[in-house]
């Protein structure tokens, strides 16, 4: 890469944030050019590298307008509002962007799907490389396990996530509906309470757990007669989805305009 790629980070001041901010400080290929927040944030007006201890030279902003001029990226883990007001931003710009944000409607997908045709985005519900591999071995092990076998997906995130199941658990659960040649939407099931009857086959399960500060921990068993195969991913912190983010911006780079996924970063499709 000739020049460090410009970088933007919306929701700087949290908890992702900071993960993203410390990854571009730390590779020489990327550089900060913007750092987004709300606009009643305290850190706006203040050195995004601050609490690094460090001068960046660039100041936290509410302003859309302002952060994306002359960027190349957008790296956006926020809310689904903020979200579809960034990309509209980013169309407007063509700038490039990475979406980590879950929860989003399946009308608002089909924005993002749209948007794809005039910006090149990378779209996944998680960007660690250990989660992109589990999707690619939770398909190939529905596809084997295809007859006999129940399939649940059970997670466990910390106290203040707002969407459940998670975007990843859900990711999970079409990977196993498409090894088994279904839609997920057919055959899911997210709840159980009293009496429920017999499991039915051919569904899938989610089971959804939140406490504490766990970064994020997925499992999906394939239970079987007499045996189960349990396919597990732990993160223990959110450097691995940062890292992971950076990397797509950077797959990005050579990109003028498409929808892909952490699969397509990592040469998986």
């Amino acid at each position: 890469m000739a020049n460090p790629l410009k970088v933007v980070i919306a929701g700087c001041s949290g908890r992702m944030g900071h993960a993203l901010l410390e990854g571009v400080f730390s590779d020489v290929e990327l550089v900060l050019h913007g750092a987004l927040d709300r606009a009643e944030n305290v850190h706006l007006g203040r050195d995004a590298g601050e609490q690094f201890g460090r001068v960046s030279g660039v100041r936290v902003v509410s302003d859309i307008d302002v952060a994306l001029k002359d960027a190349d990226v957008l790296v956006d883990f926020t809310r689904p509002e903020a979200s579809m007001a960034y990309l509209a931003a980013c169309q407007k710009y063509k700038v490039k962007m990475i979406i980590g944000t879950t929860g989003f409607s399946v009308e608002e997908k089909q924005v993002i799907e749209a948007a794809a045709k005039n910006i090149a985005i990378v779209f996944a519900p998680n960007m660690s490389v250990g989660v992109t591999l589990l999707i690619n071995l939770v398909e190939q092990a529905a596809r084997v396990l295809n007859e006999g076998y129940d399939i649940e997906v059970v997670e466990m995130h910390h106290r203040y996530k707002v969407d459940a199941p998670s975007g990843t658990a859900l990711r999970l659960g079409e990977a196993a509906a498409q090894g088994l040649g279904q839609d997920l939407k057919d055959c899911a099931v997210y709840a159980r309470e009293g009496v429920t009857g017999e499991r039915e086959a051919g569904k899938i399960g989610f089971a959804t757990m939140r406490g504490g500060d766990v970064v994020g921990d997925h499992t999906v068993v394939l239970a079987g007669i007499g045996e189960r195969v349990e396919l597990t991913h732990k993160a223990s912190s959110r450097a691995t989805f940062a890292l992971g983010a950076l990397r797509a911006a950077k797959y990005l780079a050579v990109k003028d305009s498409g929808l892909y996924d952490m699969r397509d970063v990592l040469g998986l499709r």
